[in-house]
């Protein structure tokens, strides 16, 4: 049987990256998926990849940082399919590197907004539609930079960092009330705002490629595949957990 058979839910995010390999591998797994980004061609794509597949999914517009954007989204979902069981919060965006005293403020309070506020936002409405089902599962993307820091990386680090403890304090809010929350620590993945971060930033690219005990990167697809299993049934007794899915890096 398919891990997420006749669910239905969101992945923030899923135009490009790990947020599509989630909506690809909910999909894959039985679900019917809202995929959501702000970027409409991008999202179009992904469900289209997913329907190629004999997947079912729709795209939704969302802007994580807008609040009507968000409630719009949840919305759609639960209008689309008639609930909402899963969702997994992956958008995210940082704004700057270097330095933390050469940080401006607009640029630090951007990567808090667009890392821990967006998720606390799409939780906002996520959650009272589960409750209205009596119960489901979240999935919040974090980062291995939350784990012990990251130099010149300090603003993303930080804000990831309150995703944790934004996962672990809501689990213990609403477990009795049969929802499951849980994040997903990525090491570092190949994706294209990976790629481009290598690009911008080449003093450290060597030394990231070479954090993994498995010395190498992760794929999308890897971290794809703990999001479904998190949100799964066979999941039922995990909430409030960050799982590293970082090929060993936070303990080389």
């Amino acid at each position: 049987m398919l891990l997420l058979q006749n669910k239905a839910g969101i992945v923030t995010g899923a135009g490009q990256g790990i947020g599509r390999a989630i909506a690809q591998r909910f999909a894959a797994e039985g679900a019917a998926v809202v995929v959501a980004d702000f970027n409409r061609e991008a999202g179009e794509e992904t469900v289209q990849l997913i329907k190629d597949q004999g997947g079912q999914a729709s795209f939704a517009y969302g802007d994580v940082s807008d609040e009507a954007s968000v409630k719009a989204m949840v919305n759609n979902a639960v209008n689309s399919f008639g609930k909402l069981d899963i969702a997994c919060n992956s958008a995210a965006l940082s704004r700057g590197a270097g330095p933390i005293h050469e940080y401006t403020r607009e640029v630090f309070d951007q990567t808090l907004e667009m890392c821990l506020t967006n998720t606390w936002l799409c939780m906002k409405y996520e959650i009272p539609a589960m409750l209205a089902q009596g119960g489901g599962a979240i999935v919040n993307i974090s980062s291995n930079a939350s784990l012990r820091g990251q130099a010149f990386n300090t603003a993303y680090a930080a804000a990831k960092s309150g995703v944790n403890v934004l996962t672990q304090s809501s689990a213990a809010e609403y477990g009795a009330e049969g929802i499951r929350i849980n994040a997903v620590s990525p090491g570092v993945i190949r994706t294209p705002g990976v790629e481009k971060y290598f690009e911008e930033q080449p003093k450290i690219a060597e030394g990231l490629k070479r954090a993994a005990a498995m010395n190498r990167l992760g794929e999308p697809e890897e971290i794809a595949e703990a999001v479904v299993f998190l949100c799964s049934d066979r999941a039922s007794f995990i909430t409030g957990q960050i799982l590293s899915v970082d090929g060993g890096g936070a303990v080389k």
